[in-house]
């Protein structure tokens, strides 16, 4: 193994440098994590809020009607886009009841 000396002065600044890269990074990293993915809403999140069942919410994801972002294996929904068509769940609910089904 091979030793490398270097001036104090230099370590000094090579360690400030690297603290505030390791700052910076740790910003970034909790910026991200605060963006809004912990206000986004999963299926059983969305499934309880409009009482209705995983196969009508994927029907719903199938069709177009509710937006969904997938990160890895994990979908997730908006709060607001879930919001947006409580009407018509809610209509599509009524309509199924009148023809004697459940959703």
């Amino acid at each position: 193994m091979e030793f490398v000396g270097i001036e104090k002065q230099l370590f000094e600044e090579l360690m400030r440098k690297f603290e505030y890269f390791e700052h910076r990074v740790m910003e970034i990293c909790n910026r991200e994590n605060d963006r809004t993915l912990h206000k986004w809403m999963d299926n059983q999140d969305v499934c309880r809020y409009l009482n209705i069942s995983p196969r009508t919410l994927q029907t719903l994801r199938d069709n177009g009607t509710l937006p969904f972002s997938q990160i890895n294996h994990k979908i997730f929904y908006k709060p607001e886009d879930v919001q947006g068509i409580v009407k018509k769940v809610e209509d599509k609910r009524k309509e199924a009841l009148y023809r004697g089904r459940n959703i």
